[in-house]
C-alpha cells in the first residue's frame, strides 16, 4: 500500500485513489465538448458509464500514481528524499509513449526544465497555478503523517511544475480535504474544515519544503507571498459556500465555482459536485463530467473525495478491473 497508509482507512483510501481514477475516466470523453453536447451522448444527468476495457484515463491519473510512486519509494518523506524521486517520476511520465492524454503545458514546460537539472525553483513555472498542480495530490492526503508533513509534501509535488502561490495553497487544502474525508470527517463539513485550514495558514510559508521559491520580483516576504495563495483560495471557497445556499438547478457548475482550469476552481467546483450528489456517489462524477470546463479534472477530484468520505462501496464492483492502470491501482492500495 502506499508509504505508511493506516490499515483501519485502507478501504476509504482505495476508494478515494479508484474514485479519482473513475473520474478522471468519465470527465476524459467529455472534456473539451459544450454541455449541450455531453447532454446530447448522455442525456441530462451525464455520462455513469466507463467507455472501453480498459476505461482510459488521462494525465491526472497518470501524475497522480507518479506522486503515489514517488512517496512509496522515498526512504523518508522529507523534502531531500523527495524531491529527487519525484522529480524522476515526473519525467518518466513526461518521456512516456502514454503520455498522450493532452498534457498541460505547464507540467511539460516545467518537466522539459527539469531534465535540464535545474533546481526545481528555477524549473517551475512561477506564474502558473493551473489545476495539475492538485489533480496529483490525492495520494499525500492518503498517508498517514502530520499535518506539517502532509502540507509539505502537497506543496512540494506542486511546486516541482506550478509556482504560483495559489497552485500551493489549493494542493495543500486538497490533500488536506482528502485526509479529513478519509479519517471520518462528513462530506458537508468539509468546506468549513478548509475554510478554517485556510485561514490558519494564511501566513504560514513552508520554507524547509519550498527553499526560496518566493523570492521573484516585486514579492519582498515569503508570508505575503503565500498569503496571495490562500486569499485567492478563501475566495473560491466562498464562491463555493455561496452556491450550496442556492437551490441547485442541476446545471453546470461552472457558472458557480469556475471552471477549473485553475487551482482554486477545480477543488472548489469538485466539491460542489460532491456535496451536491451525497447519495449518489456516480453522480458525482457524472456532474463534474458535464461541464463547460476542465471536467476531467473536476470530475476526477470529485471521485477522490468522495471515494474518501465513502470507501470502495461508492464504485461499481466490475470497475475495478475494467479501468486503466487497475493493476497498480490495486497494488498501491492493498495490504
Amino acid at each position: 500500500m502506499i508509504a505508511g497508509m493506516i490499515d483501519s482507512s485502507r478501504d476509504r483510501s482505495a476508494g478515494s485513489l479508484f474514485g479519482l481514477a473513475y473520474g478522471d475516466a468519465l470527465g476524459k470523453e467529455t472534456e473539451f465538448l459544450p454541455v449541450a453536447e455531453i447532454v446530447r451522448r448522455h442525456g441530462p444527468a451525464g455520462p455513469r458509464e466507463l467507455v472501453g476495457d480498459p476505461a482510459l484515463v488521462t494525465d491526472d491519473t497518470q501524475m497522480a500514481l507518479a506522486v503515489a510512486w514517488a512517496l512509496r519509494e522515498a526512504s523518508e518523506l522529507t523534502p531531500e528524499a523527495v524531491e529527487p524521486v519525484l522529480r524522476r517520476r515526473f519525467l518518466d511520465w513526461a518521456a512516456s509513449p502514454e503520455n498522450n492524454r493532452a498534457p498541460g503545458m505547464t507540467c511539460l514546460r516545467a518537466c522539459a526544465d527539469l531534465s535540464r537539472g535545474l533546481r526545481w525553483q528555477e524549473a517551475t513555472v512561477a506564474g502558473s497555478k493551473g489545476c495539475g498542480a492538485n489533480m496529483r495530490v490525492t495520494p499525500v492526503g492518503l498517508l498517514d503523517v502530520d499535518l506539517d508533513t502532509l502540507a509539505g509534501l502537497a506543496q512540494l509535488q506542486a511546486g516541482l511544475t506550478h509556482g504560483h502561490p495559489t497552485g500551493l495553497a489549493a494542493s495543500e487544502l486538497t490533500a488536506y480535504g482528502v485526509r479529513s474525508l478519509r479519517d471520518g470527517a462528513a462530506l458537508d463539513e468539509l468546506p468549513d474544515l478548509l475554510i478554517d485550514r485556510a485561514r490558519e495558514q494564511r501566513h504560514r510559508y513552508r520554507a524547509d519544503w519550498l527553499g526560496d521559491l518566493w523570492q521573484r520580483p516585486g514579492t519582498t516576504d515569503p508570508a505575503e507571498f503565500i498569503a496571495r495563495g490562500w486569499d485567492e483560495c478563501l475566495a473560491a471557497l466562498g464562491r463555493l459556500t455561496n452556491a450550496l445556499a442556492r437551490p441547485d438547478d442541476g446545471g453546470d457548475p461552472c457558472r458557480l465555482t469556475g471552471e477549473g482550469w485553475v487551482a482554486e476552481e477545480a477543488l472548489a467546483t469538485a466539491l460542489y459536485c460532491a456535496l451536491r450528489h451525497p447519495d449518489d456517489p456516480v453522480g458525482a462524477l457524472a456532474r463534474g463530467a458535464t461541464t463547460a470546463g476542465d471536467s476531467d479534472s473536476i470530475a476526477a477530484l470529485a471521485g477522490a473525495f468522495v471515494g474518501a468520505a465513502v470507501g470502495m462501496s461508492a464504485w461499481p464492483a466490475g470497475w475495478a478491473t475494467r479501468i486503466e492502470y487497475a493493476d497498480q491501482l490495486h497494488t498501491l492500495t492493498a495490504p
